[in-house]
């Protein structure tokens, strides 16, 4: 029999990381991996599996999804978040894919995020659908910092799965910034370690497309107000990875 393994990097996570583990207490095995949490998330995760790592190191997500992988032993990978949950459906789904064990294919699944007081369908929030489930031995993490893809062996197929993943997505207004404010430092570093440039212009040119793009093209305004809370936010995400990106490349003091 193929086994599973549910592989998850975390940090700071205690506040919701038992309730992801609740949900996927049925699998083969469970690996986590922790950048050095200053909190309960390595306690916690103790409680539900003996393979909990700790890398301080931090290199990005796309490395320290790598590092998590290579202390699977699972014949099949479900990378998961700490505030994602599996639901009944989508679990029946995962073990029917282990069990016929197809590892010329690979598995999307739609996430749907809960965010500000209800689950976001619109804007382009949902279904956003990301590989998540994979033969172990036929693909891997890229090492970019944010944003990281799955590379796969060639002949792999990609199939969707029609259950849903839960994404608790930020649990209050100063989750989000905080979380916002990682991604666009993570997202800068890596752009300017490649020689990209940018202007303040042009920061202000992608934040209102982001706000257009989200809001009316991809119907973010039936989402309510949280929708447009979102878009808003979003917007503000977008100008400030710029800005990040512009500051890293202005002169350093002079000695």
């Amino acid at each position: 029999m193929a086994r599973l393994s549910v592989v998850i990097i975390a940090r700071n996570e205690s506040s919701v990381l038992r309730l992801c583990l609740d949900s996927v207490v049925w699998a083969d095995e469970i690996v986590l991996l922790d950048g050095g949490s200053d909190d309960d998330t390595a306690q916690i995760a103790r409680e539900y599996t003996g393979k909990v790592f700790v890398e301080r190191d931090w290199q990005g997500y796309g490395k320290q999804r790598q590092r998590a992988q290579a202390r699977a032993s699972g014949d099949w990978i479900f990378m998961i978040d700490a505030d994602e949950r599996v639901t009944p459906e989508l679990r029946a789904e995962i073990q029917r894919v282990v069990a016929a064990d197809d590892r010329t294919r690979a598995y999307e699944i739609a996430i749907l995020p809960w965010c500000f007081g209800r689950f976001i369908r619109h804007g382009g929030w949902y279904p956003a659908r990301k590989v998540r489930l994979y033969p172990a031995a036929k693909a891997r993490y890229g090492s970019q910092r944010v944003h990281e893809k799955l590379e796969f062996e060639q002949g792999v197929r990609i199939e969707p799965l029609t259950g849903d993943l839960l994404h608790f997505t930020y649990r209050d207004l100063e989750h989000y910034l905080v979380k916002s404010a990682r991604y666009a430092a993570e997202w800068a570093h890596e752009r300017d370690d490649a020689g990209r440039r940018t202007s303040i212009a042009a920061g202000i040119g992608h934040a209102i497309a982001c706000f257009l793009r989200m809001y009316v093209f991809r119907g973010g305004f039936l989402d309510g107000r949280a929708g447009f809370l979102l878009a808003l936010l979003s917007t503000h995400s977008t100008f400030v990875k710029y800005a990040d990106l512009w500051v890293r490349q202005q002169p350093s003091p002079t000695p």
